[in-house]
């Protein structure tokens, strides 16, 4: 995909593939909660997931990169891989078709976002954004008409601890998400709609 040359240090954003996996790896691996979860949570059903331990999450996402299922956007500033977002059909994220709280709205295929992770030196400078930006222009190119997001917010509009990386409300806002219904908890559901915004 074009490179971002938006910031002084030019951003390219790449698919995660079989290929890329080693760079996946190295984001993740020295980064706390990502090296523990390998961004299975979702993917997972909620006893699954229990059920198995870092290297089993991390060799379960492997194998699911390796089957060739889409999985996310991987963000590399000078070659180094800085950033993530998920981003797949929503079927392949069993513990989301499961919930009880982010039901559905409607029978119509979904691509869902439901997580970010940005490296800490170069949060707070509009990384996220852009990396949401580039997974809807991906999931486009791959039939995508309709993306899903889930940000989670307090009454101050600051994503509540424990959801921050499922991105914030104004960043979907900003990449063209409207808000599209409210699971029964609250729990905002936010939609982009390919037929009514301009992917240029």
């Amino acid at each position: 995909m074009a490179p971002d040359t938006s910031k002084e240090q030019a951003w390219e954003f790449h698919p995660l593939t079989a290929e890329r996996w080693p760079d996946l790896v190295r984001l993740f691996a020295h980064h706390g909660n990502p090296g523990y979860c390998w961004c299975m949570s979702w993917r997972l059903s909620g006893s699954a997931y229990a059920a198995l331990d870092s290297a089993g999450r991390r060799q379960a996402l492997e194998n699911i990169v390796c089957a060739g299922t889409p999985t996310g956007i991987l963000g590399y500033a000078g070659g180094e891989p800085v950033g993530w977002c998920s981003i797949a059909p929503r079927e392949t994220y069993t513990r989301l078709e499961r919930s009880t709280t982010l039901l559905r709205l409607d029978d119509r295929p979904v691509w869902s976002v439901v997580c970010f992770f940005v490296q800490r030196a170069r949060r707070g400078s509009g990384a996220a954004l852009k990396l949401l930006r580039v997974a809807v222009a991906y999931a486009c190119t791959q039939g995508a008409r309709i993306v899903e997001g889930y940000p989670v917010e307090s009454r101050d509009g600051k994503p509540v601890t424990g959801y921050r990386y499922m991105g914030s409300v104004s960043t979907f806002r900003k990449a063209g998400f409207q808000d599209a219904g409210l699971a029964a908890n609250g729990r905002r559901i936010m939609r982009f709609t390919a037929d009514k915004n301009d992917l240029a």
